[in-house]
């Protein structure tokens, strides 16, 4: 079981915070890219995302994003919203650093986080906000009766 999981089963409270570590590659850029439907050039075209400014293919900001869902989704946290500002490229190969915090949570078990998100030079890639729900007592006990893989 996931320590992100687990920690969600005993419980959170604001102040946890959670990190996690990914690289994307040109397979997973492209899988995205079909998955999403999102055929900007920028992520697929070496010369047109040099002729944009970059110094190759881009990653999508959205594929970037997902280090956020997946500790929300680890967590059992609910997203009801997502404010995302984007700073920097990401580019194959880059190794990212995700630290979400959670910064508060009120008595109907709302909560915030902020998210942050480094490229391998420890620059910020994507400054984030979230806010959604958090497992109760019954979710947190179904949450204990699974397993999930954490990689």
């Amino acid at each position: 079981m996931s320590t992100l999981r687990q920690k969600a089963i005993e419980g959170l409270k604001e102040g946890d915070t959670f990190e996690i570590k990914r690289t994307f590659s040109d397979a997973d850029i492209v899988q995205f890219e079909a998955l999403s439907r999102d055929h900007n050039p920028v992520h697929s075209d070496a010369v047109y995302a040099e002729a944009k400014g970059f110094d190759g293919v881009v990653a999508h900001g959205l594929l970037t994003a997902t280090l956020i869902t997946e500790i929300g989704g680890q967590l059992g946290w609910l997203a009801s919203s997502m404010s995302l500002r984007f700073k920097r490229p990401v580019y194959v190969g880059d190794e990212l650093t995700c630290v979400w915090k959670i910064i508060g949570i009120d008595s109907g078990n709302r909560a915030q986080a902020e998210v942050i998100v480094n490229n391998s030079n420890g620059q910020a890639v994507l400054l984030a906000e979230t806010t959604g729900l958090l497992p109760n007592d019954a979710e947190r006990k179904l949450l204990a009766s699974m397993t999930i893989d954490e990689t």
